[in-house]
């Protein structure tokens, strides 16, 4: 049992990752992507190359990771940001069945649909990880310095000048901001962090195939975002509890195995609805309806209620 929940908490744990990352893109950035499975795939075929053939030191295998993630995401936002929003989500939409198809055939780099096995467990800093106790203290700590990161960048003034692009980019634009400079560099950063979580993911399993890095996986991502509530930090650590924790849930429900992704599939997309309709900021802006209001200072000092 023990076992079981730490796996979980490590899924849980490279779910937030992978939704706080897109959600510098999705709410900081306004830039919608469906592709972000494939930064995701890249850090893990990266990090398990690294492991497989020079070491297995998880800090040298996730920084490589994150320089490849990140200049695979650089090359491709550089000419395709330059078409409007809309178009980039198509534009994504594409990269994502390249990189699909790129990860099932090249046979060299990939290992194809066989993928890449007998990856070597994680070291840190001379420390071997054999426990999922172990992989979920790692995730968890990886976890918080992506978090932390991302807080201290969306208060900064690139993260204030993204912002102001994203809600009037005319008047930002007036200000001497370059937009394509800046939403290059988002998702140059938000490919990269996404390494981070496939090469957890990589040491974690041992084993790394395309079948991890589906379209299916980038909307599932993205479901992450907007049922949490997107341009929010908690927004996507809400979305990835959702997401990850439910078809957990639904293993103690006696259910045949054959319905189990339709139902998944049928609540995702009921619940991204009804959010849209009835809390537009995600599930993360609930809590605001329910905390009591202060009550309002009057002008003559008392209290209005």
């Amino acid at each position: 049992m023990i076992a079981y929940i730490a796996n979980l908490g490590v899924l849980l744990g490279i779910a937030v990752i992978l939704a706080s990352s897109l959600n510098l893109m999705v709410g900081y950035a306004g830039i919608f992507s469906v592709a972000h499975a494939v930064f995701y795939g890249v850090g893990a075929y990266a990090a398990a190359k690294i492991a497989l053939g020079v070491t297995d030191s998880f800090l040298l295998a996730t920084a490589v990771a994150m320089f490849v993630s990140g200049a695979v995401s650089f090359l491709l936002a550089v000419p395709v940001l330059r078409v409007r929003e809309e178009y980039f989500v198509v534009a994504s939409i594409g990269f994502q069945v390249v990189a699909s198809t790129i990860f099932t055939s090249w046979h060299a780099v990939t290992g194809g649909m066989g993928g890449l096995a007998g990856i070597p467990p994680a070291r840190v800093l001379g420390w071997q990880l054999t426990s999922p106790v172990e992989y979920l203290i790692l995730t968890a700590v990886c976890m918080v310095l992506v978090l932390a990161f991302i807080a201290v960048l969306v208060k900064s003034p690139f993260g204030r000048a993204l912002k102001a692009f994203r809600d009037d980019e005319v008047a930002a634009t007036a200000l001497g901001k370059d937009p394509l400079a800046l939403r290059v560099a988002a998702t140059t950063i938000s490919g990269a962090l996404a390494a981070v979580a496939g090469s957890i993911y990589a040491f974690h399993v041992s084993f790394v195939n395309p079948e991890s890095f589906t379209l299916d996986y980038s909307v599932m991502i993205l479901a992450m975002v907007i049922i949490g509530g997107a341009g929010s930090l908690a927004g996507p650590i809400v979305g990835a509890v959702f997401i990850t924790a439910f078809p957990a849930l639904l293993n103690f429900i006696e259910m045949p195995s054959r319905y189990v992704g339709p139902v998944e599939q049928l609540i995702y997309g009921a619940s991204i609805v009804l959010l849209m309709v009835f809390w537009p900021n995600g599930l993360a802006s609930i809590w605001r309806l329910l905390r009591p209001r202060r009550p309002v200072q009057a002008a003559g000092g008392g209290t209005e209620r």
